[in-house]
C-alpha cells in the first residue's frame, strides 16, 4: 500500500498545470504534466527556497486541474447525501487539504521518471480516461486520469494507478468510518489527520 501510496503522490504531482488548457483531454494532461515536469527540473529552483516555490506553484496548479468537489463526492459516493451543505464543504476543504500535503511532501523526490500518453477513451458524454504510462528505474507504471468537462477544459476526477483508483481506495476508508458513525466523526477525523483541533 505504501508503495502504491508513494507513486500516486508522485503522479498527482507530474500532472499538474501549470495554466489551464481548452484542448482535448489528453493534450491537456500532457501538456500539464510537461510544464510541471520542467518547475521541477530547473536547476534555480533548489535549496528550501526552490522547494518552496515549487511548492507553491504545485498547490496553485491543483486548484486549477483538479475538481475537488467531484473528487469529493465521488469519493464519499452514497454517503455524500448525509452531509449538511456547511459538512460538504468542510469535508471538500479538509480532503484537498490532505490530498495537497500528501505529495506536495513528496516533490522534492522527483527523479527524473519518463511519462508517456497513448489513449483516450470516452467513459460518457462528459468524462473521458487519459492512459499513461509512468518509465522509472523500477519498471512502468499505468497510470490513468479520469477527466470530466468543466466549462472549456477538463478537470481530474480521479487517479487509477495500476488499476486501483484514488476515488476507490479512499471511498472504502471512510465507508468504514461511516458505517456506523454520523458525518460529524469522519470530518473530526480528517481535522486531526490535518492538525486541526
Amino acid at each position: 500500500m505504501k508503495k502504491w501510496f508513494d507513486v500516486l503522490v508522485l503522479l498527482l504531482v507530474l500532472m499538474l498545470p501549470l495554466h489551464a488548457l481548452a484542448d482535448a483531454p489528453l493534450d491537456t494532461v500532457k501538456t500539464n504534466v510537461n510544464g510541471v515536469l520542467d518547475v521541477l527540473r530547473d536547476p534555480k529552483l533548489k535549496g528550501k527556497t526552490g522547494i518552496k516555490v515549487k511548492q507553491l506553484r504545485i498547490e496553485a496548479a491543483a486548484e486549477k486541474l483538479f475538481d475537488y468537489v467531484e473528487l469529493s463526492k465521488r469519493t464519499l459516493g452514497l454517503n455524500w447525501n448525509k452531509f449538511t451543505t456547511e459538512q460538504r464543504k468542510e469535508f471538500v476543504r479538509l480532503f484537498k487539504t490532505i490530498l495537497k500535503d500528501a505529495y506536495v511532501d513528496k516533490i522534492t523526490a522527483y527523479t527524473n521518471e519518463r511519462v508517456s500518453f497513448f489513449k483516450e477513451i470516452p467513459l460518457s458524454k462528459t468524462t473521458v480516461e487519459v492512459q499513461s504510462t509512468v518509465v522509472s528505474k523500477g519498471g512502468e507504471t499505468p497510470i490513468y486520469y479520469r477527466v470530466i468537462k468543466r466549462g472549456n477544459g477538463w478537470k481530474v476526477y480521479d487517479v487509477v494507478i495500476e488499476g486501483v483508483s484514488l476515488v476507490s481506495n479512499y471511498r472504502t476508508q471512510f465507508r468504514e468510518i461511516l458505517a456506523n458513525n454520523p458525518p460529524d466523526t469522519l470530518l473530526e477525523t480528517l481535522r486531526k489527520k490535518v492538525g486541526e483541533k
